[in-house]
């Protein structure tokens, strides 16, 4: 289960100065169908298939490794675009079990910044007071 709050970050001057301090990952997606959610992913030298069921605050999600190969293969097949982006992990102040997922989009995207924080359960993403560099709550947008 994936229980998650999203938020769009409005400009690159809004982040911490230090975020560039964090470990990140290289990222490209593309979608084989949107309802229910099917992508494929390369993170750096990792690459998988993913299923999300139905929901925006939470749903169930399936990672399932694949090969390069097959990574290639499917990416063929996606619908649209392919999306490009760096995802920074920042720690969360004060939350030594939650992690920020910044996400700094490149391509057919750049510009978009979006942050994500995914909770045990559900009644922690209800609670959650996010940080002040946060924007938008664009969780129930489908963003």
């Amino acid at each position: 289960m994936e229980i998650e709050r999203k938020y769009k970050i409005e400009c690159l001057n809004d982040l911490p100065e230090n975020y560039r301090a964090f470990p990140c990952h290289a990222i490209e997606q593309a979608y084989l169908c949107t309802d229910p959610v099917v992508r494929v992913r390369r993170e750096d030298d990792s690459y998988y298939l993913t299923y999300k069921g139905k929901g925006l605050l939470a749903r169930e999600e399936y990672n399932l490794p694949l090969t390069k190969e097959s990574y290639e293969h499917l990416l063929k097949k996606a619908d649209g675009l392919v999306l490009t982006k760096v995802r920074w992990l920042l720690p969360l102040e004060g939350r030594t079990d939650l992690t920020i997922e910044l996400d700094i989009f490149s391509g057919c995207y750049k510009g978009l910044i979006l942050a994500e924080v995914e909770f045990p359960t559900i009644e922690d993403a209800d609670s959650f007071t996010p940080p002040d560099w946060f924007g938008e709550d664009v969780t129930f947008s489908g963003l």
